[in-house]
Protein backbone atom coordinates (compact mmCIF):
# COMPACT_ATOMS: atom_id res chain seq x y z
CA UNK A 1 0.00 0.00 0.00
CA UNK A 2 1.25 3.36 -0.59
CA UNK A 3 1.30 6.12 1.62
CA UNK A 4 -1.94 6.22 4.85
CA UNK A 5 -3.45 3.25 3.36
CA UNK A 6 -4.19 4.43 -0.26
CA UNK A 7 -3.46 1.75 -2.66
CA UNK A 8 -0.70 1.65 -5.78
CA UNK A 9 -1.81 1.54 -9.43
CA UNK A 10 -1.04 -2.01 -9.23
CA UNK A 11 -3.30 -2.83 -5.93
CA UNK A 12 -6.05 -0.18 -7.42
CA UNK A 13 -5.68 -2.44 -10.65
CA UNK A 14 -6.23 -5.44 -8.86
CA UNK A 15 -9.28 -4.86 -6.84
CA UNK A 16 -10.47 -3.29 -10.15
CA UNK A 17 -10.41 -7.14 -11.30
CA UNK A 18 -11.33 -8.42 -8.12
CA UNK A 19 -14.76 -6.22 -7.92
CA UNK A 20 -15.18 -6.86 -11.75
CA UNK A 21 -15.27 -2.82 -11.43
CA UNK A 22 -13.30 -3.35 -14.74
CA UNK A 23 -11.89 -6.53 -16.75
CA UNK A 24 -12.77 -8.72 -19.40
CA UNK A 25 -16.08 -9.88 -18.01
CA UNK A 26 -18.04 -7.01 -16.37
CA UNK A 27 -21.56 -6.90 -15.07
CA UNK A 28 -23.37 -4.98 -18.08
CA UNK A 29 -23.46 -7.66 -21.07
CA UNK A 30 -22.36 -7.15 -24.77
CA UNK A 31 -25.52 -6.80 -25.58
CA UNK A 32 -26.80 -3.82 -23.24
CA UNK A 33 -24.15 -2.15 -24.14
CA UNK A 34 -24.78 -2.24 -27.60
CA UNK A 35 -28.33 -0.81 -27.24
CA UNK A 36 -27.45 1.91 -25.26
CA UNK A 37 -24.88 2.91 -28.73
CA UNK A 38 -27.53 2.50 -30.84
CA UNK A 39 -29.63 4.89 -28.79
CA UNK A 40 -26.90 7.56 -28.80
CA UNK A 41 -26.81 7.15 -32.45
CA UNK A 42 -30.45 7.87 -33.04
CA UNK A 43 -30.71 11.04 -30.27
CA UNK A 44 -32.63 9.31 -27.62
CA UNK A 45 -32.92 11.47 -24.84
CA UNK A 46 -31.96 9.14 -22.27
CA UNK A 47 -29.34 7.80 -23.67
CA UNK A 48 -27.88 11.46 -24.49
CA UNK A 49 -28.06 12.23 -21.12
CA UNK A 50 -28.65 16.54 -21.64
CA UNK A 51 -25.38 16.25 -23.98
CA UNK A 52 -25.95 17.97 -27.73
CA UNK A 53 -23.29 16.47 -29.27
CA UNK A 54 -21.48 18.88 -32.09
CA UNK A 55 -21.67 16.13 -34.59
CA UNK A 56 -23.49 13.42 -35.19
CA UNK A 57 -22.09 9.95 -33.30
CA UNK A 58 -23.56 7.00 -35.75
CA UNK A 59 -23.63 3.46 -33.62
CA UNK A 60 -20.44 2.70 -35.18
CA UNK A 61 -18.73 5.71 -34.31
CA UNK A 62 -19.86 5.29 -30.74
CA UNK A 63 -18.68 1.88 -30.98
CA UNK A 64 -15.24 3.08 -31.77
CA UNK A 65 -15.30 5.60 -28.87
CA UNK A 66 -16.04 3.28 -26.47
CA UNK A 67 -13.64 0.99 -28.01
CA UNK A 68 -10.44 3.37 -27.93
CA UNK A 69 -11.57 5.17 -24.24
CA UNK A 70 -12.95 2.19 -22.24
CA UNK A 71 -11.48 -0.84 -23.91
CA UNK A 72 -14.86 -2.71 -25.27
CA UNK A 73 -14.99 -5.27 -27.82
CA UNK A 74 -14.32 -3.29 -30.94
CA UNK A 75 -16.35 -5.25 -33.34
CA UNK A 76 -19.98 -5.29 -33.68
CA UNK A 77 -20.17 -8.48 -34.84
CA UNK A 78 -19.90 -9.32 -30.97
CA UNK A 79 -23.20 -9.21 -30.20
CA UNK A 80 -23.75 -11.46 -27.40
CA UNK A 81 -21.99 -12.61 -23.92
CA UNK A 82 -19.82 -10.68 -21.33
CA UNK A 83 -17.65 -6.98 -22.21
CA UNK A 84 -14.53 -5.22 -21.23
CA UNK A 85 -13.51 -2.54 -19.06
CA UNK A 86 -9.74 -1.86 -19.59
CA UNK A 87 -8.79 -1.79 -16.09
CA UNK A 88 -5.05 0.26 -17.38
CA UNK A 89 -7.79 2.89 -19.10
CA UNK A 90 -9.77 3.01 -15.70
CA UNK A 91 -6.72 3.97 -13.99
CA UNK A 92 -4.78 6.45 -16.32
CA UNK A 93 -8.65 8.33 -16.88
CA UNK A 94 -8.78 8.45 -12.35
CA UNK A 95 -4.92 9.92 -12.53
CA UNK A 96 -6.38 12.64 -15.31
CA UNK A 97 -9.61 13.24 -12.56
CA UNK A 98 -6.99 13.78 -9.77
CA UNK A 99 -5.34 16.41 -11.47
CA UNK A 100 -8.85 17.72 -12.07
CA UNK A 101 -9.04 17.92 -8.16
CA UNK A 102 -5.72 19.22 -7.85
CA UNK A 103 -6.48 22.07 -10.19
CA UNK A 104 -9.65 22.97 -8.33
CA UNK A 105 -8.08 22.46 -4.68
CA UNK A 106 -5.21 24.62 -5.90
CA UNK A 107 -7.33 27.63 -6.54
CA UNK A 108 -9.78 27.12 -3.86
CA UNK A 109 -12.40 27.08 -6.13
CA UNK A 110 -16.32 26.13 -6.01
CA UNK A 111 -17.71 22.64 -6.07
CA UNK A 112 -21.14 20.91 -6.62
CA UNK A 113 -21.44 17.29 -6.23
CA UNK A 114 -24.52 15.16 -7.55
CA UNK A 115 -25.07 11.46 -8.75
CA UNK A 116 -27.69 9.16 -10.44
CA UNK A 117 -26.37 6.04 -8.54
CA UNK A 118 -27.71 7.79 -4.90
CA UNK A 119 -27.33 4.31 -3.18
CA UNK A 120 -24.14 3.36 -5.05
CA UNK A 121 -21.41 6.41 -5.95
CA UNK A 122 -22.74 9.13 -3.26
CA UNK A 123 -19.96 7.82 -1.07
CA UNK A 124 -17.09 8.17 -3.65
CA UNK A 125 -18.10 11.96 -4.79
CA UNK A 126 -18.18 12.76 -1.35
CA UNK A 127 -15.04 12.07 -0.36
CA UNK A 128 -13.47 13.82 -3.00
CA UNK A 129 -15.85 16.85 -2.52
CA UNK A 130 -15.28 16.66 1.50
CA UNK A 131 -11.53 16.50 0.93
CA UNK A 132 -11.59 19.63 -1.73
CA UNK A 133 -13.48 21.21 1.18
CA UNK A 134 -10.83 20.47 3.92
CA UNK A 135 -8.32 22.10 1.17
CA UNK A 136 -10.34 25.41 1.56
CA UNK A 137 -12.76 25.21 -1.99
CA UNK A 138 -16.83 25.81 -1.35
CA UNK A 139 -18.93 23.05 -1.65
CA UNK A 140 -22.29 23.44 -2.43
CA UNK A 141 -25.37 21.89 -2.05
CA UNK A 142 -28.24 24.43 -3.79
CA UNK A 143 -31.49 23.54 -4.58
CA UNK A 144 -32.50 21.24 -2.10
CA UNK A 145 -36.33 20.35 -1.74
CA UNK A 146 -36.57 21.57 -5.64
CA UNK A 147 -39.52 19.56 -6.91
CA UNK A 148 -39.32 18.47 -10.62
CA UNK A 149 -41.05 16.00 -12.77
CA UNK A 150 -38.66 13.62 -14.69
CA UNK A 151 -40.08 11.60 -17.68
CA UNK A 152 -39.60 7.79 -17.81
CA UNK A 153 -40.74 4.83 -19.68
CA UNK A 154 -43.62 4.17 -17.13
CA UNK A 155 -44.41 7.61 -17.42
CA UNK A 156 -43.66 10.97 -15.63
CA UNK A 157 -42.74 10.93 -12.03
CA UNK A 158 -42.70 13.75 -9.70
CA UNK A 159 -39.10 14.00 -7.89
CA UNK A 160 -37.28 16.30 -4.98
CA UNK A 161 -33.78 17.32 -5.30
CA UNK A 162 -32.12 16.49 -2.41
CA UNK A 163 -28.37 15.35 -0.90
CA UNK A 164 -27.01 12.79 0.90
CA UNK A 165 -24.10 14.39 2.78
CA UNK A 166 -22.40 16.53 0.65
CA UNK A 167 -24.02 14.95 -2.64
CA UNK A 168 -26.71 16.28 -4.38
CA UNK A 169 -29.52 13.40 -5.42
CA UNK A 170 -33.17 12.40 -6.52
CA UNK A 171 -35.68 11.93 -4.28
CA UNK A 172 -39.62 10.60 -4.88
CA UNK A 173 -41.63 12.86 -4.03
CA UNK A 174 -43.99 10.37 -3.16
CA UNK A 175 -41.47 8.52 -0.94
CA UNK A 176 -39.21 10.54 0.66
CA UNK A 177 -37.00 7.30 2.01
CA UNK A 178 -36.95 6.19 -1.90
CA UNK A 179 -33.56 7.42 -3.51
CA UNK A 180 -34.12 7.49 -7.73
CA UNK A 181 -31.72 6.35 -9.92
CA UNK A 182 -31.71 9.19 -12.97
CA UNK A 183 -29.68 9.46 -15.89
CA UNK A 184 -31.51 13.18 -16.31
CA UNK A 185 -29.48 16.42 -16.75
CA UNK A 186 -32.80 18.31 -14.90
CA UNK A 187 -31.09 17.82 -11.42
CA UNK A 188 -27.76 19.34 -11.90
CA UNK A 189 -29.70 22.25 -14.23
CA UNK A 190 -32.07 22.89 -11.30
CA UNK A 191 -29.03 23.13 -8.87
CA UNK A 192 -26.64 25.43 -10.75
CA UNK A 193 -29.81 27.84 -11.31
CA UNK A 194 -30.30 27.77 -8.02
CA UNK A 195 -27.25 28.88 -7.04
CA UNK A 196 -26.84 31.41 -9.36
CA UNK A 197 -29.78 32.34 -8.27
CA UNK A 198 -29.23 32.56 -4.94
CA UNK A 199 -26.18 34.93 -5.96
CA UNK A 200 -23.47 33.11 -6.25
CA UNK A 201 -20.99 32.48 -9.64
CA UNK A 202 -20.92 28.84 -11.21
CA UNK A 203 -18.64 26.57 -9.79
CA UNK A 204 -15.49 25.58 -10.37
CA UNK A 205 -16.02 21.91 -10.52
CA UNK A 206 -18.86 19.39 -10.51
CA UNK A 207 -18.62 15.93 -9.66
CA UNK A 208 -20.74 13.20 -11.11
CA UNK A 209 -22.20 11.00 -13.34
CA UNK A 210 -24.65 10.28 -16.15
CA UNK A 211 -26.72 13.64 -16.14
CA UNK A 212 -24.67 15.54 -14.08
CA UNK A 213 -21.71 15.33 -15.69
CA UNK A 214 -23.26 16.03 -19.27
CA UNK A 215 -25.64 18.27 -18.07
CA UNK A 216 -23.25 20.63 -16.44
CA UNK A 217 -21.01 19.82 -19.14
CA UNK A 218 -23.30 21.73 -21.66
CA UNK A 219 -23.53 24.79 -19.47
CA UNK A 220 -19.99 25.01 -19.45
CA UNK A 221 -18.78 24.32 -16.14
CA UNK A 222 -15.99 21.82 -15.75
CA UNK A 223 -16.86 18.53 -15.04
CA UNK A 224 -15.46 15.11 -14.05
CA UNK A 225 -16.49 11.37 -12.30
CA UNK A 226 -17.41 7.69 -13.38
CA UNK A 227 -19.48 6.22 -16.14
CA UNK A 228 -19.84 2.57 -16.85
CA UNK A 229 -19.09 0.93 -20.56
CA UNK A 230 -23.35 0.92 -21.37
CA UNK A 231 -23.19 4.78 -20.74
CA UNK A 232 -21.76 6.45 -24.14
CA UNK A 233 -22.58 10.05 -23.60
CA UNK A 234 -19.95 11.30 -21.02
CA UNK A 235 -17.58 9.49 -22.79
CA UNK A 236 -18.53 11.53 -26.28
CA UNK A 237 -18.52 14.40 -24.19
CA UNK A 238 -14.83 14.32 -23.15
CA UNK A 239 -13.42 13.45 -26.72
CA UNK A 240 -15.71 16.37 -27.99
CA UNK A 241 -14.02 18.66 -24.75
CA UNK A 242 -17.43 19.22 -23.28
CA UNK A 243 -16.58 17.24 -20.16
CA UNK A 244 -13.23 17.01 -18.49
CA UNK A 245 -12.75 13.77 -17.36
CA UNK A 246 -14.87 10.27 -17.51
CA UNK A 247 -13.88 7.59 -15.46
CA UNK A 248 -14.83 3.72 -17.22
CA UNK A 249 -15.73 2.05 -14.64
CA UNK A 250 -18.76 -0.58 -13.58
CA UNK A 251 -21.35 1.59 -11.96
CA UNK A 252 -23.25 -0.91 -10.21
CA UNK A 253 -21.34 -2.65 -7.85
CA UNK A 254 -21.20 -2.27 -3.62
CA UNK A 255 -20.49 0.99 -2.73
CA UNK A 256 -17.77 -0.22 -0.53
CA UNK A 257 -16.07 -1.10 -3.63
CA UNK A 258 -15.31 3.00 -4.88
CA UNK A 259 -13.58 3.63 -1.75
CA UNK A 260 -9.77 1.68 -2.97
CA UNK A 261 -11.04 4.45 -6.20
CA UNK A 262 -11.86 7.75 -3.53
CA UNK A 263 -8.57 7.24 -1.42
CA UNK A 264 -6.25 6.61 -4.81
CA UNK A 265 -7.24 9.44 -6.43
CA UNK A 266 -7.32 11.78 -3.42
CA UNK A 267 -3.15 10.36 -2.91
CA UNK A 268 -2.79 11.52 -6.29
CA UNK A 269 -4.43 14.78 -5.93
CA UNK A 270 -2.16 15.59 -2.46
CA UNK A 271 -5.26 16.18 -0.57
CA UNK A 272 -5.67 15.26 2.71
CA UNK A 273 -6.11 12.85 4.51
CA UNK A 274 -3.40 11.48 1.85
CA UNK A 275 -1.35 14.50 2.16
CA UNK A 276 1.84 14.23 4.14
Amino acid sequence: MSRAGAPTRAELTAHLLRHRLAGPAVPTPRQNNLRHYRLFGQADPAALMGLDPERRWGPGAVLDLMARQVGVHPDFSYGQGPDTIDPERTVDALDRLAGLLGATAARRGGVLAGTGHPTKLAGFHGALARALERAGCTLHTPGRGTRFREPTPAGQRACVLDAVGPVLVVRSADSAKELLHTHSPAPVRLALAALTGAGHPLPDLVLGDHGWLCGAGRLGVPAGGLADSNDPAPFVAEAEGTVAVAVPVDDGAHPDCYRALSDYVLQRADLAPYKD
